[in-house]
């Protein structure tokens, strides 16, 4: 089962969606989950800016999903599983991740066209290296996390 399939899964019981009602529904490793396949989704197709720009900024680095990765990675090790620290230095990327959202958070966020949308790449140059490092990794990165998944959810 993939990603997609495990977040479809957790989420058809509460609406097929994660807003603040479903949530009240769900466990902590479930939001979790369903936290990665939007952050890997949006990183994926426009970095950590859309991310942030997209409002997910708050909800991936405001709350403890950083420590939850680490967590799981210490699971997986604890476990004898593969992926442990790469989950762990994962954590220690959405840490640098939260430094910079906090710092540039209020002009990531604020209402713009297009132009000016692609203009923020080029403002902010300190989120390339995020982006490069996750989206290198982000294979590997996804296996480690449906490996908990498959371990410890499903």
């Amino acid at each position: 089962m993939n990603l997609d399939k495990i977040c479809e899964k957790i989420l058809a019981p509460v609406g097929g969606e994660l807003n603040a009602e479903s949530m009240q529904h769900l466990n902590g490793d479930q939001i979790t989950l369903v936290a990665y396949k939007m952050l890997r989704d949006e990183v994926m197709e426009g970095g950590f800016i859309q991310l942030i720009h997209n409002g997910l900024g708050a909800f991936i680095f405001l709350n403890p999903f950083a420590k939850a990765m680490r967590l799981w990675g210490q699971s997986l090790d604890e476990a004898h599983l593969e992926g442990g620290k790469l989950l762990h230095d994962f954590s220690n990327l959405i840490y640098k991740g939260r430094k910079l959202y906090e710092q540039h958070s209020e002009a990531l966020t604020q209402p713009c066209n297009d132009d000016e949308f692609m203009a923020l790449y080029e403002q902010y140059p300190d989120f390339d290296e995020l982006d490069d490092t996750f989206v290198e990794a982000e294979d590997e990165i996804t296996a480690a996390v449906l490996r908990y998944a498959k371990q410890y959810l499903v």
